[in-house]
């Protein structure tokens, strides 16, 4: 296999074999690719394996926005190949890391293209803009010898045949008519000869056209394999293909890193979606924007310097932007006002990739999302993957009034489920949330996000009801707690082998990063769980909002930005 081979644009399927939700197997060099296309319209080529064990991707099941393997049940999303998915980790959110190969992929002339390596444009097929898409025939010989025989095909006596530039071949009649033949290379002995007839045609014509060049193909084909079968057969192509990691199966931790924000993107929509609150669609200014599973942020770095976290509301498959909201807060530090006063459609802004302290358990038999105000950005994203995919849930969304009611193109999608509760007071609040949390049981679990008082009385509510600890998720927007860093200790980090010292008035963030130790984070307020780090001895002092009751008592982690050590001395995982 050459350089030039790989970087060539190959015709590898008709557009006619894609139809909705099909997965079509192809082979361009040796290599498997699962075609499909997606619901809006997308045309992915991916390699033709799941990476937990290999199986082919081509007899998934395309639901129109992810593909899912038949063995384990690994979701990837449109467009990004990404995992979004994977069944027997439901609490856990993948990793970016997990990720299939994708390959460039252009749909013209009514044929699917790819290669490799290909990059540019499609090669000009001039006059044949309004082409009829010949049935493909499938050929036991090399592509050059496939070529070669191609110049000797003709309909009538006036035929000429030329070789093109691209390595087509364009056959000719003096009657204007004419077909252009690509041949794919499907391995070092196995073609497939694409071809375009010049004019569109329809009914009894088109029917004929297709026989008479059927026939005329097959007897092409039939004295090239002859031919071939005289002849040595070439080794096949041996397409390089990384080793499925086995630490996939574990689901290997988010690499780790700081107040990153690697992504462009440009606002190609603001609205005000409701009263107080903006609606932003961000598309990426080049590449493709990362995979997101639902209940994921994004840290948004605004041009007055504050860096802000935000959930992504996208439904599955929206997987060419992101959108956030974003409402006005009284008492801003600056954040939502520079969202609604200084960033306007046009504007480049800078984001990280998602990450995701929220997940969605998908193997719930019944889930309750509970949202107030602003709260219902990352529970909409949650309910849209249930409801895709058909599973059973219940939205209460609880609002000041209609005006205030977010995402209503959004929420339609599964209004069945949703209910509004408007203008209630606290104590209506309390006993509309009594009332839907009264029954708790096997996998049903409950999902809240809002104002930080709803928050509190939500859980204190389902803990009077008997609901587990583990069945019940939940995430601030932030952290109203009065921070106490005025203690001085020791951390020693047992896989680092270092010993610190954390002084008063620096967080152990702080201190990991001055020592060199890169961690993750994004809120840096002890809200959304980004630079959770285990704790393997020592005493904790809680000071997040993150952490559930059960795990601050097992004190077994740390929010390192705002927590801090009871004792002496701490011993972290890091």
């Amino acid at each position: 296999m050459t350089t030039d081979l790989q970087s060539n644009w190959y015709p590898i399927a008709s557009s006619s074999d894609l139809p909705k939700r099909h997965v079509y197997q192809a082979q361009l060099l040796g290599r498997e690719f699962a075609v499909w296309r997606a619901d809006d319209g997308y045309v992915n080529v991916w390699e033709n394996r799941c990476l937990h064990r290999g199986v082919r991707l081509s007899i998934g099941i395309n639901n129109g926005t992810e593909l899912r393997c038949q063995y384990h049940g690994w979701r990837y999303a449109n467009r990004t190949a990404g995992c979004t998915y994977i069944p027997a980790h439901p609490a856990d959110a993948p990793a970016r890391t997990i990720c299939n190969n994708t390959y460039p992929a252009q749909e013209a002339y009514g044929l699917v293209w790819a290669g490799e390596l290909a990059v540019g444009e499609l090669p000009a097929i001039d006059g044949f803009e309004s082409a009829t898409v010949l049935r493909p025939v499938p050929i036991m010989a090399p592509q050059k010898m496939v070529n070669q025989a191609l110049l000797g095909y003709a309909w009538d006596d006036t035929c000429e045949s030329a070789e093109n530039s691209d390595g087509s071949v364009t056959i000719t009649a003096t009657d204007g008519s004419a077909v252009r033949v690509f041949v794919q290379p499907v391995d070092s002995n196995h073609s497939v000869a694409r071809a375009l007839y010049n004019r569109k045609v329809a009914g009894e014509e088109r029917i004929a056209l297709l026989k008479r060049h059927s026939w005329l193909m097959q007897e092409l084909r039939d004295r090239t394999e002859t031919q071939a079968a005289r002849q040595e057969t070439p080794a096949p192509y041996e397409p390089v293909i990384a080793k499925v990691s086995e630490d996939l199966v574990d689901i290997p931790a988010i690499s780790v890193d700081g107040r990153k924000a690697d992504l462009r993107v440009q606002v190609a929509r603001k609205e005000m979606t409701a009263d107080g609150i903006a609606s932003l669609r961000l598309e990426a200014i080049k590449d493709q924007l990362p995979t997101f599973q639902p209940g994921a942020h994004i840290d948004v770095h605004l041009p007055n310097g504050l860096v802000r976290q935000y959930s992504v509301t996208n439904g599955p498959g929206e997987t060419d932007h992101y959108t956030i909201g974003v409402k006005r807060e009284p008492d801003s530090r600056g954040g939502s006002v520079a969202i609604h006063d200084t960033v306007g459609e046009g504007d480049v802004l800078a984001i990280s990739a998602p990450r995701n302290n929220f997940p969605l358990r998908r193997d719930a038999v019944h889930t309750i999302f509970i949202a107030g105000g602003i709260g219902v950005t990352p529970l909409i994203a949650m309910a849209r993957a249930l409801n895709a995919q058909g599973l059973e849930f219940e939205f209460h969304y609880f609002v000041q009034s209609d005006d205030h009611v977010a995402f209503k193109r959004e929420l339609s999608e599964f209004e069945g489920a949703l209910n509004i509760h408007k203008g209630q007071s606290p104590k209506e609040t309390g006993e509309t949330l009594t009332e839907v949390l009264a029954n708790p049981g096997y996998a049903r679990h409950v999902y809240i996000c809002g104002p930080g008082p709803m928050l509190e009385a939500t859980r204190q509510i389902a803990a009077d009801k008997g609901w587990a600890d583990e069945a019940v998720h939940f995430e601030y927007f932030k952290n109203t707690t009065e921070l106490d860093d005025s203690n001085s200790f020791e951390i020693d980090l047992a896989r680092s082998a270092m010993t610190l010292t954390v002084p008063a008035g620096k967080s152990i963030l702080d201190v990991l990063r001055e020592n060199g130790i890169n961690m993750s984070s994004s809120c840096e307020q002890g809200a959304c769980g980004t630079c959770r780090c285990g704790v393997i001895e020592g005493d904790v002092i809680h000071q997040d909002v993150y952490l559930s009751d059960g795990e601050k008592a097992e004190g077994r982690s740390i929010m390192t930005c705002v927590s801090r050590a009871a004792s002496n001395r701490l011993i972290l995982d890091i």
